[in-house]
């Protein structure tokens, strides 16, 4: 059977059909630029339409005759008026016109041209870290494309990065701090210096997360925080690594800002606190801070290594037992607060075979805070006597059973003078100011997650407690309110918070010399006659034997 040729429009009109396909779509093209008001009116009468009829649908059935009325109300007076009609026209086209625009936004299409300058830059620094000889299949080579490697990717109102995330190969060794450290280091070079950038390394996906981090507020003055017995502030943080926020108030203005909160007392994993930076750092007014809100529940021991009155408003203060600046006053400070720390081990520990509570005084929290320490042992060591320091094993070891917390502050190029008891057993740790991130992980434990920048307010550093995350922190603003330099709204803030003064500084004793220990100004008087006080416990060792036996036989006397 012959085959039938194919028609002569099939055999050689595939021109005249693309021509007549081109001139079709030319016709609907240009029939949809003319028509276009007109469908854009339509579009609207139908979202018109479909508003009156939902609306009528919502509206109850008693509701629905006075509805009725009131729309032909409208309806006969806009008829009555003059040219009433042609304006009632007008307005619905208006109306139908505005309701029937394209309400989807333009897309931006991509970054501009100067932001896909800023990617490609950033793609060419990476090749050299992110590239292998021997990969078959190079995600990263010179004068490849930057889109497979940033997948995602923000700018702000200026054109530089604030949110980046880059694949890299799975054979680069993410899991070295070092090579983590290069990559931080020349990302946070490229994308723009003077801000802090936070890097999440997803080694599973091979994806490295970079995100600008907005300023902490240094701007929050001191004041009563929202918290229970046994918690104290040490700062405020970024609302995405706590998920706790206390309610704060600045001026007339009321926020809610997320803080770090650090626990102490039986229960607490990390009793003991240090701190480090440069001087203007803001140590003293973390100590400061600090000081004020275990007055609240507790008693105080002050010693200021510095020697430059920073604690000068705590003198004489309800809870405050005492506030040294010299080598003398330290030790007796130290030495009665190791006395009492083995009586408090040894009240409870009597009270714990006998099956009674622990006696109230030893509920009571006791904080030592010292600040330079390391400036006391150059000075004993010159004089001749004992470190300050080495009175310090006693409350560190086994001042947690006994509510002792400990609290030391020192520069950061002072780090080797402190003892192997005060860097052991103080798990919680602070560092203000500027520092390396190799100075940050020497005292923290680890390096942070973001990268540190030259100029910080004071009060500015990172926080860690015991082996959870590093944590930006940003301490309240707690000044010296008899510094010249203090703002009348941060002094008047701290002299708010200060207890009575029940005690005048001349009124108060004065510093004896080491091993005759000084009774607390303003407590004898509270103590019950029957039983040992706790300041008179140094001076009662030579009554009542027992309370002279150390730290390490009232522990096993209880095991």
């Amino acid at each position: 059977m012959a085959r039938r040729p194919l028609p002569r429009i099939l055999r050689n009109g595939g021109a005249q059909l693309a021509r007549s396909r081109e001139l079709a779509r030319t016709a609907a093209d240009s029939a949809t630029d003319v028509l276009h008001p007109l469908i854009t009116i339509m579009r609207g009468l139908r979202r018109l339409a479909s508003a009156g009829r939902r609306r009528w649908l919502d509206t109850p059935k008693e509701r629905r005759g006075a509805l009725l009325f009131l729309v032909a109300s409208v309806v006969l007076v806009v008829a009555l008026l003059p040219y009433g009609p042609l304006l009632a026209v007008i307005t619905l086209m208006t109306a139908a016109a505005w309701q029937g625009r394209d309400r989807v936004p333009a897309g931006s299409g991509g970054p501009d041209e100067s932001q896909v300058k800023r990617l490609r830059s950033l793609y060419h620094a990476l090749v050299p870290y992110f590239s292998s000889a021997g990969d078959p299949d190079p995600l990263y080579t010179h004068g490849g494309a930057w889109e497979n490697a940033f997948p995602a990717y923000e700018f702000d109102g200026t054109g530089r990065i604030t949110h980046l995330l880059i694949s890299y190969p799975a054979y680069y060794t993410d899991g070295e701090p070092e090579s983590r450290a290069r990559i931080e280091h020349l990302l946070a070079a490229k994308s723009g210096r003077g801000r802090e950038y936070h890097f999440a390394w997803d080694e599973e996906g091979n994806q490295l997360t970079v995100r600008v981090l907005a300023p902490l507020p240094a701007d929050i003055a001191a004041q009563r925080f929202v918290t229970s017995p046994g918690e104290t502030v040490l700062g405020f943080t970024d609302p995405t690594w706590v998920r706790r926020t206390l309610p704060l108030t600045h001026g007339e203005e009321q926020r809610d800002v997320p803080p770090v909160v650090w626990r102490t007392g039986v229960r607490s994993t990390e009793p003991h606190l240090l701190a480090a930076g440069h001087p203007g750092s803001g140590v003293s007014t973390l100590l400061r801070s600090v000081a004020l809100q275990a007055l609240v529940h507790g008693d105080v021991v002050i010693i200021d290594g510095g020697g430059t009155g920073e604690y000068a408003c705590l003198t004489g203060r309800d809870g405050v037992r005492s506030v040294e600046c010299g080598l003398a006053g330290a030790l007796a400070s130290l030495q009665w607060a190791a006395h009492e720390t083995e009586r408090r081990l040894i009240a409870t520990n009597r009270a714990h075979q006998a099956g009674d509570p622990p006696p109230a005084d030893t509920r009571r929290p006791l904080w030592i805070l010292l600040d330079r320490p390391s400036a006391f042992t150059h000075l004993a060591a010159a004089d001749g006597r004992e470190d300050p320091q080495s009175l310090l094993q006693v409350p560190l070891r086994h001042g947690r059973p006994v509510n002792v917390t400990v609290v030391v502050a020192d520069q950061l190029d002072s780090m080797e003078a402190l003892t192997d008891a005060v860097r052991q057993h103080t798990r919680a740790r602070v560092v203000l100011g500027p520092a390396t991130p190799d100075q940050v992980a020497a005292v923290l434990g680890a390096p942070p997650h973001t990268t540190p920048v030259e100029h910080v307010p004071p009060g500015r550093g990172y926080a860690r407690l015991g082996t959870g995350p590093v944590h930006r922190l940003q301490v309240p603003a707690t000044p010296n309110p008899y510094d010249d330099a203090t703002g009348d709204a941060h002094r008047q803030a701290v002299l708010d918070l200060l207890p009575a003064r029940t005690t005048t500084a001349d009124a108060a004793p004065k510093a004896r010399a080491p091993g005759r220990t000084r009774p607390a100004p303003g407590l004898l008087s509270k103590a019950p006659a029957d039983e040992p006080s706790a300041d008179t416990a140094p001076a009662t060792a030579d009554r009542h034997p027992e309370a002279a036996v150390p730290a390490e036989a009232a522990v096993a006397e209880s095991s």
